[in-house]
């Protein structure tokens, strides 16, 4: 499938997302899980600014369910983060999403990663999200929208794709950009994000 990529239509904000699916849908793939998401957040209002290849990457946490198809896109809405975070969990529930297990398996997870410098709700919150310890990570989840993903830096199965998207956006808290998170990560990591 071609990209879909409009840079004609005005927006406000451009928001990062990741997208993954590791479970098919009405019998097709989660690639194609993937494809129908895009298509499905343009026919919502989103102007799709850029998009990533997709990619093959291990289930996290490790064990969790069969590989993942990821891929990240730039998206343009003069929608609020609140609202634009609703129009995604739309998106997933159309395509068959079921919020039971935290990690586990899914039909389709797209996650807000950042929106443009904004840092949600505050400093405060987002340093004790991003500095939790993966033990708590597990069971905890915070009730409000937390921007830029407290965990961005550290997952390479969102970071190889948005290398596509938004190499030089940069945190707006580590102030550190897509591309040196993503070779800060130990090679082992990247290598196993693989392009389909």
């Amino acid at each position: 499938m071609g990209k879909i990529v409009d840079r004609s239509a005005a927006a406000d904000i451009s928001y990062l997302i990741a997208l993954g699916s590791n479970v098919g849908v009405d019998e097709i793939g989660p690639a194609e899980v993937l494809e129908r998401a895009l298509i499905s957040l343009r026919d919502r209002g989103f102007v799709i600014r850029a998009q990533s290849r997709f990619f093959q990457t291990p289930a996290f946490p490790e064990g969790s369910g069969p590989d993942f198809v990821n891929a990240a896109a730039v998206l343009g809405s003069a929608w609020s983060p609140d609202r634009a975070l609703l129009e995604l969990h739309a998106v997933e529930a159309d395509l068959g999403r079921r919020r039971e297990l935290r990690w586990g398996a899914r039909t389709l997870d797209l996650d807000m990663i950042a929106a443009e410098d904004l840092v949600l709700p505050n400093a405060q919150t987002h340093q004790y999200w991003r500095e939790m310890p993966l033990e708590t990570q597990k069971s905890a989840a915070p009730e409000e929208l937390i921007l830029p993903h407290p965990r961005l830096a550290e997952r390479a199965f969102v970071l190889v794709p948005m290398l596509d998207v938004a190499p030089d956006w940069r945190h707006p808290v580590t102030g550190l950009s897509i591309k040196q998170m993503h070779d800060a990560l130990p090679q082992a990591m990247r290598d196993e994000v693989l392009a389909l």
